[in-house]
């Protein structure tokens, strides 16, 4: 996969994705188990790649933006 995800969006991305995942702890009874979704933003601001980006043709990345390798 490219990278389609820029530096800000990958940096809300995972903050988003901490947040959701914190719910875990906060939550009671079945609710809690919704943190789990911030797996989703978490995962794809790791891999810098977003599957639905790449199907809707969508890139926030700058044209100077290289992958960390």
């Amino acid at each position: 996969m490219s990278m389609n995800i820029g530096f800000t969006d990958r940096a809300i991305r995972f903050t988003l994705g901490l947040l959701l995942l914190s719910l875990l702890l906060f939550l009671d009874d079945h609710t809690r188990w919704i943190g789990l979704v911030g797996l989703i933003p978490l995962v794809t601001s790791m891999m810098g790649s977003c599957p639905l980006y790449t199907a809707l043709g969508i890139s926030t990345c700058k044209p100077d933006e290289h992958p960390a390798l």
